[in-house]
């Protein structure tokens, strides 16, 4: 699944030893535009771990939802697994975002000869 939105917290590095080896986790608050805003909690393990993110940049978060049971009791987890930061760059010229029409010229003008190809 992937979801749009404002990054507005970067929660603090975990870092621990389990029977694999080191483990990281980073989670972090993605802010959805709406009326009202929701607010929620990622969490990327290892490798995806998004610390050098600024606060307030716009996000593309693809992501999976797992749950578990422990004691009876169920949890769910929102697992980013790729995070793109989006350009905030937007085209005044083409604001709906259709691709703009190139049209080549591939006329000759009068004065212009055409070579013999050599082959």
């Amino acid at each position: 699944m992937d979801i749009t939105g404002k990054l507005t917290q970067l929660l603090p590095l975990q870092t621990g030893m389990g029977r694999n080896g080191e483990w990281k986790k980073q989670e972090f608050i993605l802010e959805l535009e709406g009326t009202p805003a929701k607010r929620i909690c990622f969490g990327c393990w290892n490798d995806n771990v998004i610390s050098k993110l600024a606060e307030g940049a716009m996000l593309k978060v693809s992501f999976e939802i797992e749950s578990r049971e422990y004691n009876g009791k169920w949890y769910t987890n929102l697992r980013a697994w790729r995070v793109e930061e989006l350009s905030a760059i937007t085209e005044i010229e083409n604001p709906i975002g259709k691709p703009k029409e190139e049209k080549a010229d591939f006329s000759f003008g009068e004065s212009e000869e055409l070579e013999e190809l050599p082959f």
